[in-house]
């Protein structure tokens, strides 16, 4: 049983994908199993958020607030991101023609890079002994410079979608507000007038890390579900899945470079590479063909494989 629970405790995120993924083939293949499905399925739709925003409350808990400011690793992954962005964009309208499959395929590129990074990236980050402060900083210029390129870049590549840059925008804003910056604020207010309590929160170090697991349990499902439901070809999705599963390492990849240079090697591979999923589907879902929203569903299960691992190497390294 020991052995048991600390293999859970070793392999959290890959668990929690499995579980994700059985979960839902169980309930769609099962059809004894569709008033349960039918039943439960409100019950998620709510614990998703509730999870995700505990998720961050937990981890604000613990952020020096006096670290929160620009930094120079900040200015070079935001570079970085919009170059790719300016490439895939490049491509898109250069070499690929309407509703053609390989418009799709970088559109579905193009939704894991243009997304900002993920709210859960500081709880990541602090368990490989990074600054969660300087994360959360970038967390949130992240999600400015996506709001902004979203708007604007969409429009030239599905030209009939009606994109309101405004509308567009406030939208954006308002999601990343909900799961970001209430979380923030509250645990702000938790450090310096509930310190007692805050103190206790900050007390149990993998209570974030937790919720996040259940979260991704969550998106894992819904991701499958898109996957069993779409559409595309089944050589469209096996090209989707491996250009996400190499674009994943060449994020990475080039974060981790320009944090040696920086600085900040473990803050600038997470905040290059790991993406606000749910958002990127969503937009994809909202302004461009949904097939393309694969892509970010894909990218979901290859960032939390790579952080797995990169979780197993800081244990073992610090072993």
């Amino acid at each position: 049983m020991v052995g048991f629970i600390k293999f859970l405790k070793d392999w959290t995120l890959p668990v929690a994908i499995a579980t994700g993924t059985l979960c839902y083939l169980l309930f769609y293949y099962i059809p004894a199993l569709d008033e349960a499905g039918d039943a439960l399925s409100p019950i998620f739709d709510v614990l998703f958020p509730v999870t995700v925003f505990m998720t961050l409350f937990v981890t604000f808990c613990k952020v020096d607030f006096h670290q929160m400011r620009p930094h120079r690793w900040h200015t070079g992954i935001l570079i970085a991101q919009l170059l790719l962005v300016a490439v895939i964009v490049g491509v898109i309208l250069t070499f690929t023609s309407h509703l053609s499959t390989s418009k799709l395929f970088w559109e579905a590129l193009l939704t894991c890079i243009i997304g900002p990074s993920a709210s859960a990236a500081p709880v990541v980050v602090g368990k490989l002994g990074g600054n969660i402060s300087t994360m959360t900083t970038y967390t949130l210029i992240s999600s400015l410079a996506s709001a902004l390129l979203i708007p604007l870049v969409f429009p030239m590549l599905e030209p009939a979608a009606d994109v309101s840059f405004v509308e567009a925008f406030l939208i954006i804003l308002e999601k990343v507000s909900y799961v970001l910056l209430l979380p923030l604020v509250l645990g702000w207010i938790m450090q310096h007038y509930v310190k007692g309590i805050c103190a206790r929160i900050a007390a149990m170090p993998n209570l974030s890390f937790y919720c996040w697991a259940v979260s991704l349990s969550i998106t894992t499902g819904i991701t499958v579900k898109n996957i069993v439901h779409s559409s595309a070809s089944v050589v469209l999705l096996g090209l989707i899945a491996l250009g996400t599963f190499l674009l994943c390492w060449v994020q990475f990849g080039i974060g981790r470079g320009i944090g040696r240079l920086l600085g900040e090697e473990i803050n600038s591979g997470q905040a290059l590479f790991q993406k606000n999923t749910a958002l990127s589907i969503w937009v994809a879902y909202m302004y461009l063909n949904p097939v393309s929203s694969i892509g970010a569903g894909c990218y979901v299960l290859w960032q939390n494989i790579i952080n797995s691992f990169e979780l197993w190497h800081y244990r073992k390294k610090s072993r």
